[in-house]
């Protein structure tokens, strides 16, 4: 079910009404869009009404979604039920991001020390509250064992299979789907998740970016990911996204695409640095805009994958600026990064406000925008069901 918010602000009671009987009508007009489908043929029915509801959401609104929302905040760690969305809007996000990184390497926590087996406590209570749950995988360079931030030639085809590093690289799609595999619901049903593989590919700060493989080596990889989680692990409760950092046009943004049946939601991620407001509204409109064209013509579920701004040093930035690069478009969601608070050096890093930070009232305008969608607009595992939202 809906919310009262949430049929207020899209004025969609007549949506909700027809439920099912509309979408069958519609699909009866429509026949190609009946065919719609994860690229998995075998997708678990939560997985598959997850798919076919992130489509039907495209229609009312964005969805907001903070990396390790539950886990942690800015000055709190580990306390339950809070969030630093929550604490600002009264609302918790519709879209929470997870983090794998480590778990190669048989950790008990994982690179933003967050313990696994709390993660996944978490992952099930977001999805008792109907939210979306995506996961990240900042995972070591398996040629050379150190981090995913330090590339060194030759690591992709090292991966791929013949590679001196292959069946290492195996063991550790084990241990991501062992981890997948436990995240279950009430009545045993397993939690379907978007999993964003080889993220910001077509940079090269990782070991699996632009300057240390081919295009062919990348989509290889890609491709042999996915088919061993699916055929070799059974894993049928995901859906993959591909996803970019910012790109200048539809030619680099598919380079390294693996395929249509490799693909659900195609995405990019994007902060704003030390460019001014005017210079990132245009570029994060100019992405989105070539983004949707390519959702489009391949049928794809489009969203911003992850964004941030550190700090967020402009009190208005959330209605004045990131809205404004968001507003003139359909996309699913949209991931901030975490907040992390103070680091072991004593900086700062958070890109959701805080309840005292200065952009919090601000905040809270961007929170009540009739196309903003947070977790109360589609609670109760709605997006779950068939009839969905």
């Amino acid at each position: 079910m809906v919310t009262k918010r949430f049929i207020q602000k899209h004025n969609i009671y007549w949506w909700i009404k027809s439920g099912i009987n509309c979408w069958m009508f519609f699909c009866i007009l429509n026949p190609a869009k009946a065919q719609n489908h994860p690229c998995d043929g075998k997708a678990t029915a939560e997985t598959v009404n997850l798919y076919h509801n992130l489509k039907k959401l495209l229609a009312a609104g964005i969805m907001m979604g903070h990396q390790d929302d539950m886990a942690y905040g800015v000055n709190w760690k580990y306390e339950k039920g809070r969030s630093d969305v929550k604490d600002v809007t009264g609302d918790f996000p519709a879209v929470f991001g997870w983090e794998l990184g480590r778990i190669e390497l048989d950790s008990k926590v994982n690179l933003d020390s967050v313990p696994f087996d709390k993660m996944q406590q978490f992952i099930k209570e977001e999805y008792e509250i109907g939210a979306v749950i995506t996961i990240s995988w900042h995972l070591n360079n398996p040629l050379t064992g150190k981090s995913a931030w330090e590339p060194a030639k030759g690591t992709v085809a090292a991966v791929l299979p013949g590679g001196e590093r292959n069946e290492l690289y195996k063991t550790w799609l084990d241990k991501v789907a062992a981890f997948l595999n436990g995240l279950k619901g009430k009545k045993g049903e397993l939690i379907p998740v978007i999993f964003r593989l080889f993220h910001e590919l077509n940079g090269s700060w990782f070991w699996w970016g632009k300057n240390h493989g081919t295009p062919d080596e990348l989509k290889q990889l890609y491709r042999f990911t996915v088919d061993y989680l699916r055929k070799e692990k059974n894993i049928h409760h995901l859906l993959f996204a591909y996803n970019t950092d910012r790109f200048v046009n539809k030619e680099e943004y598919l380079e390294r695409y693996p395929g249509d049946e490799y693909v659900d939601i195609v995405g990019f991620d994007i902060y704003q640095r030390n460019e001014g407001n005017k210079k990132f509204i245009e570029e994060l409109d100019k992405n989105l805009t070539i983004l949707e064209s390519i959702a489009a013509e391949k049928k794809k579920i489009p969203a911003l994958t992850e964004f941030g701004y550190g700090m967020v040093p402009d009190s208005t930035w959330w209605t004045k600026t990131l809205w404004e690069g968001l507003k003139n478009h359909k996309i699913s969601y949209a991931l901030a990064w975490r907040n992390a608070g103070k680091k072991a050096g004593g900086e700062m890093e958070f890109y959701m406000p805080y309840k005292e930070h200065a952009s919090a009232n601000d905040f809270r305008s961007f929170y009540q925008l009739k196309k903003t969608l947070f977790s109360k607009d589609i609670k109760h595992k709605s997006i779950y069901k068939p009839a969905g939202l």
